[in-house]
C-alpha cells in the first residue's frame, strides 16, 4: 500500500501513471531541476526538487491538521461557460488562504538547529498567515518583510499570530523581497520563499491537486490564480501526471502577467514593475523554480484587468454570497469573461482566498455605483 493510499488517497495513485512513452517525453523536456520520479534518492527534507515522494510527504504531513475544503456547483458559471463549474472554496482555510498548505509542510521540515535560528520571509499577506500560523504551533521565531501596500487585515493577522513584521519602503512585492534578503536577520536565519520553493509548491499546489482529484469525478480543467506560481506548478505537476490530464489554466492581472511573459521569453521573468492594485497577491515575476515546472505544464494563460476583478468580486458576493479576495477573483473573472477556452467536461475554479481589508470592499463597491 502507497502513503497516498493509506491516507484514504487511493485514486491519486493513478495520478502518477503515464505511458513509457510519455514518461520520457517529459523527462527529456524537464529542466535538471525536477526530477522523475523513478529515483528513489529523490526523498530529502530539504525539497530540493518536485517529485512524487516530496508530494505524498506533503499529503501525509497535512492530512492530519487541514481538514479537506469543501466544493460547490456554480450554476451561473456553468450557464456562462457551458460546461459544468465547480468551486474549490480554498478561502475556508484556517488563515483564510491556501497558503497554509505550503507553510506548514515547509516548516516541518527544518531541523531542530534551523527551528532554534529562525525564520525569515517575504510576502504580500497570505504566505505570511500561513506561516505565522504554522511558527506560533511550532515555536519557530518568524519575521515577515512585507510591502509597503500590505492589506491591513493581513498585516493585524500576522502580528496577532506572533510573527515580527517588518514593513519595507517598497509598494510592489519584488522590490520588496530584493530589499528584505540584504537585511542581517537573513545572515543566520532561514528563508523560505513565498513560492519559489519545491515543499511549498508541493503543499500548496500538489496537496491541493490531489485533493480535487478525490472530490471531482474526471475533471477536464483547474482555473486558478497566478503569482509567483508556487500553487500553479504544484497542482501542475500533479494534474499533469494523471490521465487524462486535466487543462491547467492561468489566471494573471494583465498588468503583471508574469507567466504569461515568461512563457513568451522562454525563461522565468522574475522581476516585475510594482502596479497599482487591490489583487497584491498576483503582482510580481514569476518564480524561476515554479517556471522550470510550469513550462511544459500550464495550458492557457487568461489576462484580466483591475475593473474587471472588482466587477468579479461583486458577482461572487451576488451569486454565491462568498466575499473572495482580490486575488481570488482574478479567476473568477477570467471565467466571467471568457478569457479562455473551456475544454468539453467539468471545470474546478480554486477560490483561493477570502482575506481583504474594509478599504478594498469600499472600494470595490464605490466601483459598482461608478
Amino acid at each position: 500500500m502507497t502513503i497516498v493510499e493509506g491516507l484514504g488517497f487511493g485514486p491519486l495513485l493513478g495520478v502518477f501513471l503515464t505511458c513509457r512513452h510519455e514518461r520520457e517525453m517529459i523527462r527529456k523536456k524537464r529542466p535538471d531541476g525536477v526530477r522523475s520520479r523513478h529515483h528513489p534518492s529523490n526523498r530529502d527534507m530539504t525539497g530540493s526538487r518536485l517529485d512524487r515522494p516530496l508530494i505524498e510527504d506533503a499529503v501525509t504531513y497535512l492530512s492530519p491538521l487541514l481538514v479537506p475544503t469543501p466544493v460547490e456547483d456554480s450554476p451561473a458559471l456553468s450557464r456562462i461557460l457551458g460546461v459544468p463549474v465547480i468551486l474549490k472554496l480554498e478561502f475556508m482555510q484556517p488563515t483564510g488562504s491556501f497558503k497554509v498548505r505550503g507553510a506548514l509542510f515547509r516548516l516541518s521540515r527544518l531541523t531542530s538547529e534551523e527551528r532554534a535560528r529562525g525564520v525569515v520571509t517575504c510576502s504580500a499577506g497570505n504566505h505570511g498567515l500561513g506561516m505565522a500560523h504554522g511558527a506560533s504551533q511550532l515555536n519557530v521565531p518568524l519575521t515577515v518583510y512585507v510591502p509597503a501596500s500590505i492589506d491591513p487585515v493581513k498585516l493585524d493577522g500576522m502580528l496577532s499570530l506572533g510573527a515580527e513584521v517588518v514593513r519595507s519602503p517598497f509598494p510592489g512585492y519584488d522590490e520588496t523581497a530584493e530589499w528584505a534578503r540584504r537585511q542581517p536577520a537573513t545572515d543566520t536565519s532561514t528563508w523560505i520563499s513565498a513560492f519559489d520553493d519545491f515543499a511549498i509548491m508541493a503543499g500548496n499546489g500538489g496537496t491541493l491537486a490531489a485533493e480535487i482529484l478525490q472530490q471531482v469525478s474526471a475533471p477536464a480543467a483547474v482555473v486558478l490564480p497566478v503569482g509567483g506560481g508556487g500553487m500553479a506548478a504544484g497542482a501542475g505537476y500533479v494534474l499533469k501526471e494523471t490521465r487524462p490530464s486535466p487543462q491547467l489554466i492561468a489566471c494573471q492581472h494583465v498588468l503583471s502577467p508574469g507567466l504569461a511573459l515568461s512563457l513568451e521569453s522562454g525563461e522565468a521573468v522574475t522581476r516585475l514593475p510594482a502596479i497599482e492594485t487591490v489583487a497584491r497577491g498576483v503582482e510580481g515575476g514569476m518564480g524561476s523554480l515554479c517556471f522550470s515546472v510550469l513550462e511544459s505544464r500550464v495550458d492557457q494563460v487568461a489576462l484580466v484587468s483591475e475593473q474587471e476583478i472588482m466587477s468579479a468580486m461583486l458577482w461572487m458576493l451576488r451569486e454565491h454570497r462568498y466575499l473572495v479576495e482580490p486575488s481570488a477573483a482574478v479567476a473568477v473573472a477570467a471565467c466571467l469573461e471568457k478569457r479562455f477556452i473551456p475544454p468539453g467536461g467539468p471545470l474546478v475554479l480554486i477560490l483561493s482566498g477570502r482575506n481583504v481589508a474594509p478599504a478594498v470592499v469600499k472600494k470595490v463597491l464605490c466601483h459598482e455605483s461608478d
